[in-house]
């Protein structure tokens, strides 16, 4: 059976076909579902993308990536723990409540 690289990298469009991407690296999940939780906390709250991140002191482009999970087109967030602990207190929750639950299988080592 032939698997195109698009199956084989989870990408959406390497071979000029629409797939849906799956998330092979439990990071690219992990941010996702943050920048899923921060954006369901911020519309609970009211706030705009310009005012959360002014009042985190992080940009609005940064804060916009971090709702869509990236940092770079292709690339996972991975925000600063100064930028979580900031957001944390602006939308006033425990860090640790903005946070999804371990991927697991994040660290390479292992």
């Amino acid at each position: 059976m032939f698997t195109c690289a698009c199956e084989r990298l989870s990408r959406t469009r390497l071979c000029g076909v629409e797939r849906p991407t799956q998330p092979a690296d439990p990071w690219v999940a992990y941010a996702r579902e943050l920048g899923v939780r921060l954006h369901r906390e911020r519309v609970r709250r009211g706030l705009s993308q310009e005012r959360l991140a002014v009042a985190a002191g992080i940009t609005t482009f940064t804060y916009r990536k971090l709702e869509k999970g990236e940092s770079n087109p292709g690339t996972p967030a991975n925000p600063t723990l100064r930028t979580l602990v900031a957001l944390a207190e602006v939308i006033d929750m425990p860090v640790a409540a903005l946070l999804p639950p371990d991927p697991g299988g994040v660290a390479i080592g292992r």
